[in-house]
């Protein structure tokens, strides 16, 4: 499913796709500038998104084998709510 597909399902209900379009595209908006923020996204039903900070860790170059440190980095992690996968 794109963004598109969840516009037109929604431009079902509103009164044009263009419409539904800034609708989507506000609320997907909105997501990423809480998660660039540093704040837990929760949508209840659905899941909860937050933001991790990884260590700093050993590496090694494959072509070279050279060894190198990898630099800490932000990652995001997905957590389903309890009733995601019940009907």
């Amino acid at each position: 499913m794109t963004k598109n597909d969840i516009a037109c399902s929604l431009s079902k209900l509103l009164n044009s796709k263009k419409e539904a379009d800034i609708i989507v595209n506000k609320m997907f908006e909105e997501i990423i500038t809480a998660i660039r923020n540093g704040e837990k996204v929760v949508i209840t039903g659905f899941g909860s998104f937050n933001t991790f900070e990884t260590k700093i860790k050993n590496g090694r170059n494959p072509k070279t084998g050279q060894r190198l440190l990898i630099a800490p980095m932000k990652k995001i992690k997905f957590k389903p709510s309890k009733d995601f996968f019940e009907n």
